[in-house]
């Protein structure tokens, strides 16, 4: 069993800040990315920001220069320092897990999901 625990989220300005914080755990689990997708009122779920192991960083045109995404050297915790936040960027951000057991296949892994709201 693997928990993906998400934090953060909640109500701000426009222009204003927050960060996302998600941790991954299990035994005999092996993490080899995670990242943040979000999903507006009537639109399909989106990616936002991925960082691999490595450090590899991938982020949505929109939110390049804004956001930033991080991960600890444990490598289980990611966040995603959310700036400049604009009323677009509204909506469920959902954390992503990719891993597995040492060695072997790798699996996807989903929160909860946490409601960002940007006010004009």
């Amino acid at each position: 069993q693997v928990d993906v625990a998400e934090s953060g989220g909640g109500l701000v300005q426009a222009g204003g800040s927050l960060r996302l914080s998600c941790a991954a755990s299990g035994p005999r689990f092996s993490i080899n990315a995670m990242g943040w997708y979000r999903q507006a009122p009537g639109k399909q779920r989106e990616l936002v920001a991925t960082i691999t192991r490595y450090g590899t960083t991938n982020y949505a045109p929109s939110v390049q220069g804004r956001f930033t995404i991080s991960m600890t050297r444990a490598k289980d915790t990611v966040y995603l320092q959310m700036n400049n936040l604009e009323p677009e960027d509204t909506g469920v951000y959902t954390c992503n897990t990719k891993g597995g057991p040492p060695g072997g296949n790798e699996y996807d892994y989903w929160g909860q999901g946490t409601q960002v709201t940007v006010s004009s």
